[in-house]
């Protein structure tokens, strides 16, 4: 009876550790604020398995969507000539940027319409922009009065609304970009003019606001930006980070990048960027993202663009095949119009890369970095792979073919490596292969994805697989395209 009472308490409490068929579990790990604790943080299991995601570029600079979501300061900072003949043809004398906010509508946004297509593209996380740099943000902020969505524009909370129907109609993760800096904050400016020995423009705007959007909508992801003014002290950047980790109400899922004050990209943080587009093509020990654009030279949605400037289908598959084969997850941006609506051509490059992943996903989410990233002989070949559930004897590598084989249908490839070494029957990879072949009828299946019910033919000599693809009319019949990807099973 004491003993119920106890466990009652404790449960009103929140906190039921002790009561009957529960032990205790180990004290929960609190980060210090500096980068030699924070960055002992494990990273969280769904970012690491996630590997796709979707960026989204999204406020003022929609309405000219001319040049880049650098408009603002590209015309009047750098007054470039190309943006004032921009504005001079096409606006008023005296015509401001913040005038621009009044044609922000957004009227056709349709957040589930975003939000299931985003689903159908196979990512597994979505990452919206908060705020830019120009300072306009997509929830009424009080920090930012007169200058927000509600207050201005399209009189919406945006944040609110795509958060929703990302979860409720899918179960991608949802994230937030953040930008640090704003061009033509007071508050920052004074700050820069105190040789940053003050930190009013932190202490009143930025960090109020990083605890507000967490607090309201719990994003997985805090994508962090225009950090390179400044250091990260006097950004307050560990003690915000610390606060994630230890106290927030996502303290378990929050994963954040690297743009924490100068000299912190590619150093600290639960995945690097390093900087835009980054994409080294060798492996990277760190868990690491490759942020890059569907239009190749601008993040936000503009009209002075051509279809060359636009990435294929066939681009995009490649950047995702070489990136989670370095061990990093992807995240694609694409730049919505004033209206709300997302191009057709953003929607035809995300609805391939759909139907992509879903014959070929397999082989990318879940996935982890082979001992060899590429082939070293034959060119355009990218490999992962995965434990066989926990027969630790199994090994599965994906081998994906970037280029298909036109010519004779035939391809070599070289998944343990250029040279292989042997000593008393085990292979310096790590696996016993015996007396016979390395890769044999025996230990070895090869199955191409999206053909599991086409037997394929392959020999083996040494190290070298050749294998031959499935008459290509059968291929095509099956929508396979971009990249052809091949299971290979190994028993040793």
């Amino acid at each position: 009876m004491l003993l119920g009472a106890i466990c009652l308490l404790l449960i009103l409490v929140e906190s039921t550790d002790f009561c009957i068929g529960q032990v205790p579990g180990p004290p929960r790990t609190r980060y210090e604020p500096n980068w030699a604790s924070l960055d002992k943080r494990p990273l969280p299991r769904w970012y690491e398995e996630a590997k796709v995601g979707i960026f989204i570029h999204y406020g003022v600079y929609s309405v000219p969507s001319f040049g880049s979501e650098w408009f603002w300061t590209n015309w009047q900072n750098l007054h470039n000539p190309e943006y004032i003949r921009f504005m001079q043809r096409n606006y008023k004398p005296n015509f401001t940027y913040q005038q621009f906010a009044e044609e922000f509508t957004a009227e056709l946004f349709n957040a589930t319409q975003w939000a299931l297509l985003f689903r159908d593209s196979g990512a597994r996380y979505v990452v919206l922009t908060s705020k830019h740099h120009d300072g306009y943000t997509l929830w009424p902020s009080k920090h930012s009065f007169g200058w927000n969505s509600m207050d201005v524009g399209p009189k919406r909370d945006i944040i609110k609304e795509l958060s929703a129907a990302v979860r409720e109609v899918s179960d991608l993760k949802f994230g937030l970009y953040y930008s640090l800096f704003e061009w033509f904050n007071r508050l920052w400016i004074d700050d820069k003019l105190h040789l940053l020995m003050q930190q009013n423009y932190v202490n009143q705007k930025v960090r109020p606001e990083q605890m507000d959007l967490v607090e309201q909508y719990l994003p997985d992801v805090i994508w962090s930006d225009g950090d390179w003014e400044a250091p990260a002290k006097y950004w307050k950047s560990e003690e915000f980070i610390a606060w994630l980790y230890n106290d927030s109400p996502v303290k378990d899922t929050v994963v954040t990048n690297d743009r924490w004050g100068f000299g912190t990209a590619c150093q600290h943080g639960d995945f690097y960027n390093c900087a835009d587009r980054f994409n080294p093509g060798v492996l990277q020990t760190h868990k690491w993202e490759n942020a890059f654009t569907l239009d190749r030279t601008s993040w936000g949605q503009r009209f002075d663009v051509t279809l060359s400037d636009f990435m294929s289908s066939k681009d995009v598959i490649k950047e995702i095949v070489s990136t989670v084969s370095c061990n990093g997850n992807v995240l694609i941006n694409v730049g919505p119009t004033k209206y709300g609506t997302i191009l057709p051509i953003f929607e035809e490059r995300l609805r391939d890369m759909g139907r992509w992943l879903k014959i070929n996903g397999e082989g990318i989410y879940g996935s982890t970095p082979w001992i060899y990233q590429n082939d070293s002989i034959t060119p355009n070949v990218w490999y992962t792979t995965k434990r066989a559930s926990t027969d630790t004897k199994t090994t599965v590598i994906y081998a994906f073919v970037l280029n298909y084989p036109y010519d004779d249908n035939e391809l070599d490839i070289y998944p343990l490596g250029k040279d292989v070494y042997t000593f008393r029957n085990i292979l310096l990879t790590g696996f016993y292969v015996g007396k016979d072949q390395l890769l044999n009828k025996t230990n070895t299946q090869i199955i191409m994805l999206g053909m599991e019910d086409t037997k394929i033919t392959w020999t083996s000599q040494d190290n070298k697989l050749h294998i031959v693809f499935p008459p290509k009319n059968r291929i095509d019949k099956r929508g396979l395209d971009y990249a052809w990807t091949f299971r290979i099973t190994i028993n040793s």
